[in-house]
């Protein structure tokens, strides 16, 4: 579809934005997933659908039901979207996402909020010129390789789940750690699969006091640890790197690309780890992309656990050249008995084939079935 359509939505240039609908979607996961500081048994997220030109865009916030992860909340970004953020856009036209940024800017914090807005946006409007989402962010690949990402488990547990990432093809498998589950199994680990690309993520569960400890995982040829330190911190991870073989890769602590220029200037980390929802939306996504491209420093897409609209826009994401690391878009049926898109998103041999079923991130909801999971439903008109 051109951008100049007939279609009254976009008479006067741009798309009008005439409704938005807010859903609070709750999936059981199919086992529960542990990392250092919570058990998941549902995944429970807020879904936006944006619509205009006869058209919707979709997308999944990526904020917990509590601030175990980052500081935002389910509740608190219902009421900022509902109050704040989608008055501001519903009833107004847009000729690209870039130019939702000085609505989206001045509110500080809030990134996840800001991006379910924003990705709803990209969908739509390249749809509208009747592109996939990766051509529009500027991808370069129609397959992404992936890995696998295993909660705490006994030694036992962790090892049956490697032996399945292995026999599925996974290409890099992550082990969730924590003091007092970390060193045990990743000896059991190593010793079972010694050539197999293999990283561990503290979640944020040791302090420069575990210098000794976190010494040691040089023993088992990790290709990065991933956030040992706090959520907020980059300067000591500088202290970590430069005391370890083994790369350091930032999640938490990366939420836009200056924290990236400081982290890799600081040589705090070598990897960078991007979610679009934790960063504010593929805007600050790609700067961050292009930030670690030009210290030389790889990156790789990072999982909150969602269900296919989620998974679908950072399979489009993991298309950009410096991607160059396995990310944590595996089978969603790993995940979930039954997801809330029509079409399977399922991983072969480690790679992830890019949804093409239509332009802009190529699913579709299945709304029959999302009616049986969806709490909380509301829509927004001007």
């Amino acid at each position: 579809m051109s951008q100049h359509n007939t279609n009254p939505a976009f008479a006067g240039g741009g798309i009008l934005i005439e409704a938005a609908e807010l859903h609070i979607v709750s999936l059981p996961l199919i086992t529960p997933f542990v990392i250092s500081n919570q058990t998941l048994t549902d995944k429970t997220f807020p879904l936006l659908v944006l619509k205009g030109a006869g058209i919707e865009g979709i997308a999944e916030a990526v904020m917990d039901e509590t601030p175990d992860y980052l500081e935002e909340t389910i509740p608190a970004a219902m009421a900022f979207l509902r109050d704040v953020l989608l008055p501001r856009i519903v009833g107004k036209r847009f000729t690209s996402p870039y130019e939702l940024e000085p609505i989206l800017a001045p509110w500080r914090g809030n990134r996840m909020a800001k991006a379910v807005v924003e990705m709803a946006f990209w969908d739509l409007w390249s749809k509208s010129l009747g592109l996939p989402l990766k051509a529009a962010l500027g991808g370069v690949r129609d397959a992404v390789d992936v890995g696998v990402s295993i909660g705490i488990g006994s030694v036992e547990v962790t090892l049956e789940r490697v032996a399945e990432a292995q026999a599925a093809g996974y290409k890099r498998t992550k082990l969730k750690i924590a003091k007092g589950h970390d060193v045990a199994v990743l000896d059991a680990v190593r010793a079972r699969y010694p050539d197999i690309k293999l990283t561990v993520d503290a979640n944020t569960d040791y302090g420069l006091e575990d210098l000794a400890l976190l010494r040691r995982f040089d023993e088992f040829d990790l290709d990065y640890i991933e956030q040992p330190l706090a959520f907020d911190d980059i300067h000591d991870h500088a202290q970590v790197q430069a005391t370890l073989k083994t790369a350091v890769c930032l999640d938490e602590s990366i939420r836009n690309a200056g924290d990236t220029r400081k982290a890799l200037e600081m040589r705090a980390a070598r990897v960078i780890n991007i979610k679009v929802g934790r960063v504010g939306g593929f805007a600050a996504a790609r700067a961050i992309h292009d930030v670690s491209a030009a210290f030389g420093a790889p990156v790789w897409c990072g999982g909150m656990l969602e269900a296919g609209i989620g998974r679908a826009h950072n399979i489009h994401l993991a298309t950009l050249a410096n991607f160059t690391k396995p990310g944590d878009t595996s089978s969603a049926s790993r995940y979930f008995k039954r997801d809330i898109v029509n079409e399977p998103l399922e991983a072969a041999n480690g790679e992830m084939p890019v949804p093409n079923n239509g332009a802009g991130i190529g699913v579709t909801l299945d709304r029959d079935y999302m009616k049986t999971v969806t709490s909380h439903y509301e829509m927004i008109r001007p």
